[in-house]
């Protein structure tokens, strides 16, 4: 039971930050047997799939490093991963019939856009700071995370679990803490004169 928690939520987890590398990642872990995907999940590990999930990720890669390219491409993924993560765990489930597949798939998509969410606000973020190194290595870092995740479903999948859990509890204290930082930047410029802290300057 843990094993099947791991390789969902790891999964949806890995979706939500780059949906292509996870797709191309687990078809080829399957293919080389280092995984069991379940379900209709298995379907992904064919070549065709692989290719066009690696084509795509090699596009996100080189968009992902652009400032305010990053972000766009973040805002049109905004439904995308969620709803492959979610695609994703209904194949997952196809052997437990829709009473589990439903759940499964609505519980992908909730993990995926909440790493999604993390990911995106993190990255607008980012691009307040104006130059592109930043950028770039939190790219890089991204990609990592979401190999590191793979790594472990195929070899730790309760350690996979316990990590997104404990990831969706920091995102909650992130996206609070976020939203407060960019709500002062991007309202900076407008503040008013009156303003007590203006005055208290």
């Amino acid at each position: 039971m843990l094993n099947s928690l791991g390789m969902l939520f790891g999964s949806s987890w890995a979706s939500g930050v780059n949906l292509y590398l996870t797709v191309a990642g687990l078809g080829i872990a399957q293919r080389m047997e280092w995984v069991n995907l379940p379900g209709n999940m298995s379907a992904i590990s064919h070549p065709l799939i692989i290719i066009f999930a690696l084509i795509l990720y090699c596009i996100e890669f080189f968009a992902d490093k652009i400032p305010y390219v990053d972000s766009v491409w973040d805002s049109v993924h905004t439904f995308i991963r969620p709803l492959g993560s979610a695609v994703l765990g209904y194949m997952a489930a196809s052997n437990m019939g829709p009473v589990f597949q439903v759940p499964a798939a609505l519980l992908a998509g909730t993990v995926a856009a909440d790493s999604h969410l993390t990911k995106a606000t993190a990255r607008v973020a980012v691009n307040t700071s104006h130059e592109p190194i930043t950028n770039s290595v939190a790219s890089i870092g991204e990609d990592a995370s979401v190999v590191g995740v793979l790594y472990l479903i195929a070899k730790h999948p309760v350690i996979a679990f316990v990590a997104v859990i404990l990831f969706i509890l920091f995102s909650v204290w992130f996206l609070k803490k976020m939203f407060h930082f960019l709500k002062k930047v991007f309202n900076a410029p407008g503040r008013r004169k009156d303003d007590p802290d203006i005055k208290k300057m």
